[in-house]
């Protein structure tokens, strides 16, 4: 009989991954709707960069609006816009705006409009740990990319089981660095511009402009 306990073991535990599996993508799959059930979104966040080897330890607040695919982000004093075709990354502290298409086919990136769904392919993803932020119960799923080429180690994704909401995403990179977004604010169906997501180059008279493609 005791032949059979290691086996056993393996099956209970197997039945039991399988069980988070389906949880953690039934808790993806209830966010997923819940965002493509708004019109836009808009977010003001965290943004910190840590990696002890290195002794880097950067931090940085950002907004970012959505709609759709498009977006303008807000990050570092940078001003990057999607209009749903090309890529404006405006700078201003070298006056300098560059317009390039987006590499669609770089699954690495996690764009704003890809924020909160990138994890619907590339991974496998379990349950993790649930924590208690504020009175807000956070429910973490562990992303793990199946690309072997991907630098990135694991992903955490911290959802808040209440609203369906993303409250955080914790990225571990293979040579360490931590990178972390939290919300501070996530509000939903703002009115906006009709002009919100359209670049003026007007509105830069003395900016170099660079065309990559």
């Amino acid at each position: 009989m005791k032949r059979f306990t290691p086996i056993v073991f393996i099956l209970l535990l197997s039945l039991h991954l399988q069980a988070q599996d389906k949880k953690a993508k039934d808790l993806l799959d209830q966010v997923t709707a819940k965002v493509k059930s708004y019109q836009n979104i808009v977010i003001d966040f965290k943004y910190s960069l840590n990696n002890s080897k290195e002794n880097i330890n950067q931090e940085s607040k950002g907004n970012v609006t959505m709609k759709g695919n498009m977006y303008v982000l807000n990050l570092m004093g940078v001003t990057k816009l999607f209009d749903g075709k090309k890529v404006y990354t405006i700078n201003p502290e070298d006056e300098e705006i560059t317009i390039s298409k987006l590499n669609e086919k770089d699954d690495n990136a996690i764009t704003p409009s890809k924020m909160l769904t990138f994890y619907n392919t590339g991974y496998k993803y379990t349950l993790d740990i649930t924590q208690n932020v504020k009175g807000r119960q956070i429910q973490y799923v562990k992303l793990v990319p199946t690309g072997g080429k991907d630098q990135r180690k694991e992903i955490l994704l911290g959802i808040d089981t209440q609203t369906k909401n993303i409250y955080n995403l914790i990225e571990v990179g293979k040579n360490g660095t931590k990178t972390t977004l939290t919300v501070n604010s996530f509000k939903v169906n703002q009115p906006l511009s009709k002009n919100q997501f359209v670049f003026d180059a007007a509105k830069y008279p003395k900016y170099y402009i660079n065309k990559l493609d």
